[in-house]
């Protein structure tokens, strides 16, 4: 029997929009996020470790990413009752790397029907029919899918990852710049290549800037001044 692939949408497109029933309440996703950015995550089932680790994880470090502007969403096909029994276990029984008596308290997306896992190509051929992989949309203020990232059933994600490669973003849409490989706030930045033959000469001698060759310039980016730049007010 042929597998049915399931479509996902691409880096630059509007976030496929969706209302929902989530531990939090309903949520009209991205519209009720319009103020900031929003990372909304998939994980596979309820009451699976793997999940667990990451859910303990992500409550740890909400108040980090609701201070870089950032809120935070998860989705499971899993029902309601099955995500509060869940939510409850974690704060009342589990502990892990000394996290313990942790309350989730971003929502929780319940998809019973897989309608957004669908909608968000979340459900891969190989891995499972009924159970969504571990995806993180990086949704702007303007409701644009910034970045995407996947992982199968059995690999936990990289927090810091996630956090870095949003305020990289954001650093990258304030001061108009890009970030090279393994880039964190208080390292240099990269300028864009020159469009033209005279502004690669300019910026050769241009002394804010340190320039290997004409297409390599990186420059200095105060890792306070990105900071108050990216936290909301």
């Amino acid at each position: 029997m042929e597998e049915h692939v399931f479509s996902m949408p691409r880096i630059g497109e509007k976030a496929p929009e969706f209302k929902a029933t989530t531990t939090q309440g309903e949520i009209n996703f991205p519209s009720d996020y319009k103020d900031g950015w929003v990372i909304l995550f998939s994980h596979p089932a309820d009451f699976t470790p793997v999940c667990t680790s990451e859910f303990m994880t992500f409550a740890t470090l909400e108040s980090k990413f609701n201070d870089a502007n950032c809120k935070l969403v998860g989705l499971s096909v899993d029902g309601l009752y099955s995500h509060i029994a869940w939510l409850r276990t974690i704060k009342e029984k589990i502990e892990y790397k000394g996290m313990k008596n942790v309350e989730v308290n971003f929502p929780l997306i319940e998809d019973i029907t897989m309608e957004v896992a669908k909608k968000y190509g979340m459900m891969m051929p190989g891995e499972s029919s009924t159970k969504a992989v571990r995806a993180v949309f990086f949704v702007d203020p303007k409701g644009i899918i910034r970045a995407i990232i996947y992982y199968p059933l059995s690999l936990g994600r990289n927090f810091d990852e996630l956090y870095r490669a949003l305020i990289a973003m954001q650093t990258a849409d304030a001061f108009s710049i890009a970030t090279p490989a393994d880039w964190r706030p208080g390292d240099d930045v990269i300028i864009s290549p020159a469009g033209s033959c005279g502004t690669a000469k300019e910026r050769m001698t241009d002394t804010e800037l340190d320039c290997k060759d004409w297409f390599f310039c990186t420059k200095k980016l105060d890792k306070d001044l990105v900071m108050k730049k990216i936290q909301k007010k």
